[in-house]
């Protein structure tokens, strides 16, 4: 499913995601719903312009540049149409964050 640019939501909220053991998402919790993967996801990193954002780097403080991504396909039950979530963690974050949904 491609989606135009009038069909991407910019969400921004924060989201719970369950993984399996082998770390691909299974499930992501929003809007007090529990949206099921239904597909393959996709997976990338980004990097973080942490020196644009941030005013220093603390020496031991981790990975500041490495912004990880899914792209997922999901149903909040087995009749409800399709719907494509992109899942954001920014650095040093511990909170997945819905950032478009399409």
């Amino acid at each position: 499913m491609t989606a135009t640019t009038s069909e991407v939501t910019s969400v921004g909220t924060p989201v719970g995601v369950r993984f399996s053991p082998m770390g691909a998402p299974l499930a992501v919790r929003h809007d007090g719903r529990i949206w099921v993967v239904v597909e393959d996801s996709v997976h990338w990193f980004a990097r973080d312009s942490w020196w644009e954002t941030r005013r220093t780097a603390p020496v031991g403080i981790g990975n500041l540049v490495d912004i990880e991504y899914w792209r997922v396909q999901v149903k909040p039950s087995a009749n409800a149409a399709l719907r494509t979530f992109t899942l954001r963690l920014e650095p040093l974050a511990e909170q997945w964050v819905l950032e478009t949904i399409s």
